[in-house]
Order: structure tokens, then C-alpha cells, then sequence
């Protein structure tokens, strides 16, 4: 049995709208990390509490608005919609920039500044999660089925390295010593985000879900946490596991590997490497996903964890930028195609006209267990980390290789649920 072809306009929507989410995701993620440390002279303990924030409203939203688009049987309004606020709310942390100069007056300050931006990220994050992290995920579930999911999350598993590729890439023509560099980065990412809201209301087709079932919506909210559901669904749950344990992974070393470079290893010219290495990791992980759509989940799924862990081994034990680059691809080809992998399993395990009641669970497996876990273990391995001296009198802890043998280690906890996954797919 062929591929389901999909329309020129699905495969258009499904990449522009993964795209420029995931361009926020970046720079929640990975630039907000920065910006407070730059600015606020954060801790590690502070990074830590704002990504655990951020996971948490990202639970809590994916599972109000999930089951709302169930109950109403709509994802098109919640896409839009929700990236135009998505947009307006990134605007907002330029006001949060105006405190940093009054940063170094006292500690007073440099609190505001930290609670202020975890604050307006947790709002962020609530826009975001409606838009993406619920109405898109459940829209691609929607319109996807056991002949393509593969090949569509081959695509969408790559789009947050091809994102952080443009945030970087974008970064480059701009003086970070200019006090307009981060007023200008939360401008153009938040003008661009708004816009795609206004183009979705032309693009999207809006997916048909069978709403009879869901008609009751504070009780769907628990749905997905039942016993009997969770019993019928091993599969679907096991997949869960596997993919939390994938992510605490992740987030052990993915906070602080932008600081990793710069400062730990010095590398000013990173994005140089990085750069590359994105764009190699997002071509293997293009043509990697139609593997799990030929050849299944247990043949995709194992080289792809051999690929993260090898990339482990190299990051910890090289510093060199050439061994540093190679370590750098096989850990991201590794990375993106087991999200992709695993982002299939979950779409092929979904109850059909539940998609936005199950993003609930995906979003506790993806984000929240390795939002608080994974940065946690982190900021733990980090605690006795070298500190360094700024030039304002205040001292900043300088990320070390440590990180991923911790993510190593997390990563090989994931057998133990793959081998029930394997007995229940038997």
C-alpha cells in the first residue's frame, strides 16, 4: 500500500507553521537562557526554575486547549489565533530589557530582571503551547495517517535545528554589543510569528474531528489519565516513557550548550559550527523519517539512539573544533531523528478524533518530565563548576563536558522501556 498524497498547501502549512514555531521555541529555549544570563547575571539554579516554569504552563495549557479543540472539533482558530498572541507576547520581554542597565545597582534589580523575564516566558509559553504545542500537533495528527506520518515528522523533527540555523544565522548581522540586539531579535521574531498567524487564516485546511464523543470537556481533560485508557494504550504509554526518558536526555546538556561553546571552549565563531552541522543532522533526519514509514518503529528507533549516544562520547571526551564539529552532527542526527521517530509512534497510537486530548500526555513526556528533570540533573552536575569573574563584579559559572555524560547515562535508562515496547508491539 502507497503513500496517502497530501496536498501542496498541507505540506506548505505543515513547514511554515513548524518552522516559525519552533523559531520562538528557540528562542524561549535556548536565547532567553542567554539573555538573562548576559543581562541578569543568572545562575544555573535560575535557568533551571525558568525552564521548569515554562514546562509546566506548557503542560497545563496543551491540556485546557487540547481538549477544547476536541470538544469544538476546530484547530484552525486555535492556530492562528494563538501565533497572533504568541507574537504580540514576544514583543513584551523588549520591556523586560529596559530593567538590565539598572542590573548592576544591586541584586534587587538583577531579581526583577530574572522574575520579570521567567514571569512573561510562562505567558509566552501559554500562547505558544495553544498554538503549537495543542492545535498544531493535533492538526498534524488530524491530517496525517499510517502511510506519511513518517515522512511529515521527518519534517517536523528537523525544524527546530533548521530554526535555531535561522535564529543564529540572523544573529550573525547583528552587534551584540548594541543596546538594541535583543529589542531587535524579540521584534523580528515576534513580528514574523504574528504574520503567520494572519497567513494561516488562508492557508490551513481544517482537518475533519468527529465531535460526538467529546462533548463533555471537563471530563476529557482527565481522559488521557484514566486507568482503562491508559490499559487499552499500552503502546501508546510505553512510547510515552521511552520518549520522557529521550528528553531528560536532551535537556541535561541543551540548556547551556550555546555557553558550552562560547564559554567553556571559547568558541566565539560557534555558529560557524553549528551552522553546518544543523544543516547536515536536518538532511539525514529529512530522508530518515520515511525509514520508520517502510521499515517500523523498532528498526528506526535503535540507530538513531546509537547515533545520540556516540555523539555523547565524542563531546565529552574532545575539545577541538574539528572532533567538537563531528561530535556535534552525530549527536543532532541522532537527536532529530529520534524525535522524529518516536513523534510517529506517538501519531500512529493516538485514538482517532482524540488527537487533542492525547497532547496533554505528549507534552508531559516532551516538555514537562524533561523540562524539571532534565535541567535539574544539569544544574546539579554543574553546582561545583569553575566560576568566572564579568567585568560589572558579578561571577558566572562556566558549563563543563560533565553535561553529557549525565545526558549519557539518562539516555541509556531508555532500553529498559524500549524492551517492554518491543515485547507489547509483538
Amino acid at each position: 500500500m502507497g503513500a496517502t498524497k497530501k496536498s501542496p498547501k498541507f505540506w506548505l502549512c505543515l513547514i511554515i507553521f513548524s518552522l516559525v514555531g519552533q523559531i520562538a521555541w528557540v528562542m524561549e529555549n535556548m536565547y532567553l537562557n542567554v539573555f538573562i544570563y548576559e543581562r541578569f547575571a543568572a545562575s544555573a539554579e535560575s535557568i533551571s526554575a525558568m525552564v521548569s516554569a515554562s514546562a509546566i504552563a506548557a503542560t497545563v495549557t496543551t491540556l485546557l486547549i487540547g481538549a477544547l479543540s476536541d470538544k469544538l472539533g476546530k484547530r484552525k482558530i486555535f492556530m492562528c489565533g494563538g501565533y497572533l498572541c504568541w507574537g504580540v507576547s514576544i514583543w513584551s520581554f523588549a520591556l523586560v530589557n529596559v530593567v538590565a542597565p539598572a542590573a548592576a545597582a544591586g541584586a534587587a534589580a538583577v531579581s526583577i530582571g530574572v522574575t520579570a523575564t521567567i514571569l512573561i516566558d510562562c505567558i509566552m509559553t501559554f500562547f505558544g503551547s495553544s498554538a503549537n504545542d495543542a492545535a498544531f500537533n493535533a492538526w498534524l495528527t488530524d491530517s496525517t495517517d499510517k502511510t506519511n506520518r513518517g515522512a511529515a515528522e521527518g519534517i517536523n523533527a528537523m525544524m527546530p535545528m533548521i530554526a535555531i540555523l535561522v535564529v543564529f544565522g540572523g544573529a550573525m548581522f547583528l552587534d551584540a554589543g548594541d543596546p538594541n540586539y535583543w529589542n531587535v531579535i524579540f521584534g523580528v521574531i515576534g513580528t514574523v510569528v504574528f504574520l503567520i498567524g494572519l497567513l494561516g487564516f488562508f492557508l490551513i485546511e481544517e482537518p475533519q474531528v468527529d465531535t460526538r464523543e467529546n462533548a463533555q470537556y471537563f471530563r476529557n481533560l482527565l481522559y488521557g489519565f484514566r486507568p482503562r485508557v491508559i490499559g487499552e494504550n499500552k503502546a501508546l504509554y510505553l512510547t510515552l516513557l521511552a520518549y520522557a526518558i529521550f528528553g531528560i536526555s536532551i535537556q541535561i546538556f541543551m540548556p547551556y550548550l550555546i555557553l558550552y561553546y562560547t564559554v567553556s571552549l571559547g568558541m566565539d565563531n560557534y555558529v560557524l559550527i553549528f551552522a553546518p552541522a544543523i544543516v547536515l543532522a536536518a538532511a539525514f533526519t529529512f530522508f530518515y523519517g520515511k525509514v520508520y514509514d517502510r521499515k517500523g518503529f523498532k528498526v528506526a528507533v535503535l540507530p538513531s539512539l546509537a547515533l545520540l549516544l556516540a555523539g555523547y562520547i565524542v563531546l565529552y571526551f574532545f575539545k577541538a573544533t574539528v572532533p567538537v564539529f563531528i561530535g556535534t552532527v552525530i549527536m543532532l542526527c541522532g537527536y532529530l531523528s529520534a524525535t522524529a521517530v518516536f513523534g510517529a509512534m506517538l501519531r500512529d497510537h493516538t485514538p482517532e478524533n482524540k488527537a487533542g486530548m492525547f497532547q496533554g500526555q505528549r507534552i508531559i513526556a516532551q516538555v514537562l518530565i524533561p523540562g524539571i528533570i532534565g535541567p535539574a540533573i544539569g544544574a546539579a552536575v554543574l553546582k561545583n563548576a569553575e566560576q568566572i569573574l564579568n567585568s560589572d563584579g558579578t561571577t558566572s559559572f562556566v558549563p563543563n563536558e560533565n553535561i553529557f555524560l549525565a545526558a549519557l547515562v539518562a539516555a541509556l535508562v531508555i532500553g529498559v522501556a524500549l524492551i517492554f515496547l518491543f515485547q507489547k508491539k509483538k
